[in-house]
């Protein structure tokens, strides 16, 4: 993996940093895409869902999860 890459977002109107890896970033973005929705509205809508106190972290669970659960589905076909 590359370094951490950090990036402001806004996230119901107030402006946060969030440092992640670049292949966390490209994971979001792929996963804000199939679902229709800018790479904002998807960080806001974990954010909003999250149980843990780290958004980074939260970033990073969603993606394994997408790709986990992408993984497991292509196995069941």
């Amino acid at each position: 993996m590359s370094g951490i890459s950090k990036r402001s977002i806004v996230i119901a109107g107030h402006s946060t940093s969030v440092s992640l890896e670049p292949e966390f970033w490209e994971g979001l973005k792929a996963i804000s895409v199939k679902r229709g929705m800018s790479l904002a509205a998807l960080v806001a809508d974990i954010d909003s869902k999250r149980t843990s106190s780290n958004l980074s972290s939260a970033l990073r669970l969603t993606v394994l999860t997408f790709y986990r659960d992408q993984q497991t589905n292509s196995e069941t076909i």
